[in-house]
Order: C-alpha cells, then structure tokens, then sequence
C-alpha cells in the first residue's frame, strides 16, 4: 500500500510539474517583433466596417445627401428644357430632354462622390477624431478603399435616385442602348471624383478650403463638360478645351450608354475614352495612395 501511494504522488507530481512547464512555455511566449503585423492579407472585417460607418454617415441625413440633389438636378432639367428644348429640338437625334438627362444624371452622381469622400478626413482632423481613422489596423489601401467605396456607393444612390426623378418629366427617355457603357462609365466618374475628394480631404485644414475645389474647379469642370450641348457647336480652340476635360469623356460616355452615339467620336473613340477614364484613375490611386500613407497633414 506505501509502495502504491507513494507511485500515485510521484505521478501527480510528475503531472503538476509537467502542467507547470506548460504555462510556463505558454507564458514565456515571445511576442512578435515590433512593426510586424499580425493581421496578415486584407484586414477585410476592419475595410467592411469602415465602409458601413462611412455609408450611414450619409444616409442619416438622406434628405440632404441623397434626395435633395434629385431635386436640384430635377430643377436643372425643367430649366433648361423649358428655355432650350422649345420647338422640338433635337440633338443627336433625340429629343432635348432625353439629350440633357443622362448628363445630368452622371454629373449629380459625380458631384455627390466628391461631397461624400472630401468630408471623411476633414471633419475628422476639424473635430480632433482623426485617430479614429488613423489608429484601427488599416493599411492606407484598405482606408482608401473603405472611403472611395462609401462614395461610390452614395453616388449610385444618386444616381438612381435621380433617375427616377427624371422619368416624372415628359419626353425624357432613359432606355440604355449599351448597358456596359452605362455602368462602366457611371462608376469610373464615381471613382474619379472620390479620389479626387479624399485627396482635397487630405489637403484641406478647413471647409472652406473645401467649398473652394467644389466650387472653382469641380462645378465649372461640370457645367463646362458638355452637359448641356455639343462640343462640335464650340469653336475650334474651347472643343480642344473641353476634350481635355477629363468629365467631358465621363458625361458624354454615359450618354452614349444611353443614346447609342456621343460626340466623343465613333464607337472606337468612346472604347479609347473607357480605358483612359480608367488609366486616370489609377494614377491618381496611385498618387493619393502615395499621400496617405505618408501621413502628411494627417500625422503631424
């Protein structure tokens, strides 16, 4: 009986020893070196979390970002097919309403993308909560895309929004002839001016900096891109002005979406215009990417 009782104390202190080695193995566990990330790959619960919180951020104030530019553009339709669509004229072989809606269309899109990706970083860095963006385990890829994707997304709801306003007015027509072009064009004018509204966030230190991209570059590259006419009606010098408006490309690309035909050029012409739409925007991806993740007027 001693000989058993002494075994089992051995086993258990065998046992306990062994257990103790254990913690002791798992308490002495080195942590990894500093600045490497435990979060390997695409942080993609943190991107997806970005882009929700960025999307409510509008659609709290729907009224304002999403239903009050259908109305606006809405008034831009009835103003200038009351004072130019009389007669029943036609431009490339439609109606005046049915010319100047999808431009019209596109560019709310396109100006609401700029609205929504030039406040992220800038209320942030006026409101002191700019650590909220900075601190999370996001690259400055997987920041920038959480931005730019909410911004795509605000302007789709634009978009169809707006749409939908349009078809309230008589004789517009909205029935796509090439769907691709529709959407490949709708989305790259989306992309474009959420780039560049997250770079205007990054540089501007106060709305007003803000308001002043919106309204000396953005509106005037807008009104002045083809929306309401045809560049072949301009002189020789403002149609080589307006061809290297990169939203002329953008507008009359998506109204060819619609129309089957646009004053870019020939069919092959609007093709060459999709993919330099997209080369843009890689570049400029490229260059906010660059910005970002150097911290400059966000870190210092």
């Amino acid at each position: 009986m001693a000989d058993q009782a002494e075994s089992n104390a051995v086993t258990e202190a065998t046992q306990t020893g062994n257990s103790s080695e254990n913690i002791s193995a798992t308490a002495v566990a080195p942590f990894p070196p500093r600045g490497t990330p435990i979060i390997t790959g695409i942080n993609r619960v943190g991107v997806w979390s970005l882009y929700i919180k960025e999307v409510r951020r509008f659609l709290k104030v729907q009224t304002q970002t999403v239903w009050a530019p259908a109305v606006t553009t809405l008034l831009f339709l009835v103003i200038f097919t009351v004072a130019l669509g009389r007669g029943g004229r036609e431009v490339l072989g439609v109606g005046f309403a049915s010319f100047v809606a999808p431009g019209l269309i596109v560019m709310g899109m396109m100006q609401n993308a700029f609205a929504n990706s030039s406040f992220s970083l800038l209320s942030g860095k006026i409101q002191g909560t700019i650590i909220d963006l900075l601190m999370p385990p996001l690259s400055p890829g997987e920041l920038m895309s959480g931005i730019v994707m909410a911004a795509v997304t605000r302007a789709v709801a634009v978009g169809a929004t707006v749409s939908l306003a349009m078809l309230l007015w008589p004789g517009v027509s909205l029935a796509p002839v090439h769907w691709w072009a529709v959407i490949w064009f709708g989305l790259m004018g989306a992309v474009m001016l959420a780039i560049l509204g997250l770079a205007t966030s990054i540089w501007a230190e106060k709305f007003d900096h803000n308001a002043a991209i919106s309204n000396f570059v953005i509106a005037p590259l807008s009104l002045l891109s083809g929306t309401f006419y045809v560049i072949d009606n301009l002189a020789p010098l403002f149609q080589a002005i307006s061809r290297a408006n990169p939203f002329f490309y953008v507008i009359s690309g998506f109204r060819y979406g619609f129309l089957g035909r646009s004053d870019i050029g020939p069919d092959s012409a609007v093709l060459w215009a999709a993919a330099g739409i997209a080369v843009l925007n890689m570049v400029m991806g490229a260059i906010v990417y660059a910005v970002l993740k150097s911290g400059w007027k966000l870190k210092s």
